[in-house]
């Protein structure tokens, strides 16, 4: 073994004597491998070090990188429950954030760039309660005007919410792929691809988790059935949407995610936070009693005599009636806002007699001013009508009455002008409300100005509802963004005179079910047997909807928060009459007080009186997919036979000890009853017993 001894300035020989020395000679031969083992010794030293350092600033950066249950990557981020498992998650479709400009301070978790340039991206941890966190998220663009993208997973569980559309399905069903488009209000009777009348940027999961899109966001939704995910995409780029005055068109998708204990819970969360409320509970006597329509019946070849005969058979026959329902076409013209002389050639008269005999009578309206109705000129001299974007003339719309105006909800002329139509209509005659028709978006012209600025179009149709809060006791409407507060009912749109679920028997419970998530709980299901128009009617070929498919839908409105009637009872057979008057008294002494009970908890609480199985079973996988039943309230069950042919079904009961009409218990549940006897004139409802 070598000893080295360092030298020193007083003996410089020392090197010396080793120079040219056996021991020289030996170092320089074996010393090598020690040299080089010292050399690696440090590179692996220095290995240790970067790689710890490494590991303890990616400890630092996955750190930074979560918040909560909330792990941000540059692809997206995704959130879990308390037991580790992903129940949202959310990938970044139009870019990647570049995880070196992120930081985080507090409770906000920022970065300032992304692959394409700077940006302004955030999530925001806000904790509300121990049950409930939601996280604020927000990618603003600052450089670029093209689209920005998120595209959330379903993740294994199923979603609700969202719109009304022509064929309905509970839960959601993602079906093809579909770029994203505008979500407005569209009439899905005419384009049954578009977004429904009624809608609200609202999505609800079974894990427990919602989001709700901010107002601010030029919202555009798609969806893909091959990655089972909806396509939530903000832009201005080819789009009804408009930026703020003054601003560019660089483009915010914003949102809130929330996160509960079950789904119950986290949608009342969300509810009496975010949704507005009504004001006030509509009549009772809709709730109670029948709205008889001339529409169904009569379409537009409805006269004095025929409306006159109608009241008398209602009575004749023994039924009860909220009010009648004069539809479509009592005016000379569309646009005009007194009667016809030729067709009701005595309205004053009518109205008196109507009055007499305890019926009130409410009148069709719509925002439509046909060219050729006398205040078409009136619109256009005062400015009353939406224009093309040059502001200087009048855009004209075509609707499924003809061509014209449509008035401008933004102007406050244009809004005091048709106020003060309807309520000459009420105090000349005694009009006791309005049927408010259309209001879609999708009746606006392509490229519009308006008044007010729109940068969201649905506005417009917010604004339209607005023009019923005068009448709202009696008043109907079949469109709503933001309007859950205008305290009238808000009737599905027409329904085919068919079986299906496109517009037909088995879409009310879902659509129902669904514009009740949306927070609108006054619901109208349109008229008892369909609209019986023609090429879209199951029946004898002369008309009338199919007896059986009649008798069926007669049940289900029954239990619904009101019942309207158009086609009559009497136009099949004297058994119909004796069905719908058992039904209407079993309406009005049964489900009418449990409806009036709940519509008054709605003012408070924005709970849906019409409610989904799963409310009641938050851990049954099965409740979760039942799109054929549903509950008034908490503790009734209903099961209608919603198929051709069929004098039974099979009915779901969650856990729970429930009684039958026939005072049969069952409890031992969740269980199913297959085959389930059902008679022509029966209907199926359990209550749930304490």
């Amino acid at each position: 073994m070598y000893q080295i001894v360092p030298g020193g300035q007083g003996d410089q020989n020392t090197s010396e004597r080793i120079t040219g020395s056996p021991l020289k000679k030996k170092l320089g031969r074996d010393g090598r491998p020690l040299v080089v083992a010292g050399v690696l010794g440090c590179v692996l030293v220095l290995a240790a070090i970067v790689s710890w350092c490494y590991y303890t600033a990616s400890l630092r950066q996955a750190q930074l990188l979560k918040t909560e249950l909330l792990n941000l990557n540059k692809d997206g981020f995704a959130i879990r429950n308390q037991a580790g498992a992903i129940i949202f998650s959310m990938a970044f479709k139009s870019g990647t954030l570049d995880l070196d400009s992120c930081s985080k301070q507090g409770s906000v978790l920022s970065c300032s760039r992304s692959d394409s340039g700077n940006l302004n991206f955030f999530v925001q941890t806000v904790g509300f309660k121990d049950t409930v966190m939601c996280y604020r998220v927000r990618w603003e663009e600052l450089e670029h005007e093209r689209s920005v993208e998120h595209a959330m997973a379903y993740n294994d569980s199923h979603w609700y919410g969202g719109a009304e559309s022509a064929t309905q399905h509970w839960p959601i069903s993602i079906q093809g792929e579909e770029e994203p488009l505008p979500f407005i209000t569209s009439d899905i009777y005419t384009n049954r691809n578009a977004f429904g009348g009624i809608l609200e940027r609202y999505w609800l999961s079974s894990n427990a988790t919602a989001i709700k899109i901010n107002d601010s966001v030029p919202f555009h939704l798609g969806w893909s059935e091959k990655d089972r995910t909806l396509r939530f995409q903000a832009r201005y780029e080819d789009s009804p949407y408009r930026p703020p005055k003054g601003q560019r068109a660089l483009p915010e998708l914003s949102y809130r995610v929330c996160v509960g204990s079950d789904v119950t819970s986290i949608h009342k969360y969300m509810v009496r936070r975010y949704f507005p409320k009504p004001i006030q509970v509509p009549a009772s006597d809709v709730f109670q009693h029948p709205v008889w329509s001339t529409w169904a019946l009569y379409k537009t070849a409805v006269t004095q005599e025929k409306l006159l005969q109608y009241a008398s058979n209602i009575t004749r026959h023994g039924f009860t009636c909220s009010h009648l329902e004069l539809d479509d076409r009592y005016t000379a013209d569309y646009g005009e806002f007194d009667f016809d002389p030729q067709k009701f050639p005595n309205a004053s008269g009518m109205f008196e007699r109507l009055a007499a005999s305890g019926f009130q009578v409410s009148l069709w309206t719509h925002p439509f001013v046909n060219y050729d109705s006398i205040n078409f000129a009136v619109g256009v001299e005062r400015g009353y009508f939406v224009r093309e974007p040059s502001g200087e003339l009048p855009a004209l719309v075509k609707w499924w009455n003809g061509i014209g105006g449509i008035l401008d909800f933004t102007n406050p002329d244009a809004r005091d002008w048709y106020a003060a139509q309807l309520h000459t209509l009420k105090s000349r005659y005694g009009v006791t409300s309005f049927k408010f028709d259309a209001g879609e978006t999708s009746y606006l012209p392509r490229q519009f100005s308006t008044l007010g600025p729109l940068t969201d179009p649905s506005v417009f149709t917010r604004r339209y509802t607005e023009m019923a809060l005068p009448f709202h006791q009696r008043a109907e409407l079949r469109v709503g963004y933001q309007s859950q507060n205008i305290s009238c009912f808000f009737r599905i749109i027409d329904r085919d005179s068919v079986w299906g679920y496109e517009l037909g028997l088995k879409s009310i419970i879902p659509t129902v079910l669904t514009i009740g998530i949306l927070g609108y709980q006054f619901v109208l299901p349109d008229m008892i047997g369909g609209n019986a128009y023609p090429n879209r009617t199951t029946g004898d070929g002369h008309g009338l909807p199919d007896r059986e498919l009649y008798i069926r839908w007669l049940e289900l409105s029954a239990f619904m928060p009101a019942m309207q009637f158009s086609i009559p009872p009497w136009a099949y057979d004297d058994e119909v009459v004796e069905i719908a008057r058992k039904f209407t008294e079993f309406h009005k002494n049964l489900v009418a007080p449990r409806v009036l009970e709940l519509a008054g908890e709605v003012l408070n609480t924005g709970d849906p009186i019409i409610r989904p199985l799963w409310w009641i079973a938050n851990d049954d996988e099965a409740a979760y997919k039942i799109d054929s039943q549903f509950l008034i309230g908490d503790d009734l069950m209903v099961a209608p036979v919603l198929e051709p042919g069929k004098q039974e079904r099979d009915i779901y009961l969650p856990a729970g000890r429930w009684k039958s009409r026939k005072g049969e218990y069952f409890d031992k549940g969740p269980m199913y009853l297959t085959d389930y006897p059902v008679d022509l004139d029966e209907i199926a409802y359990f209550t749930w017993v304490h």
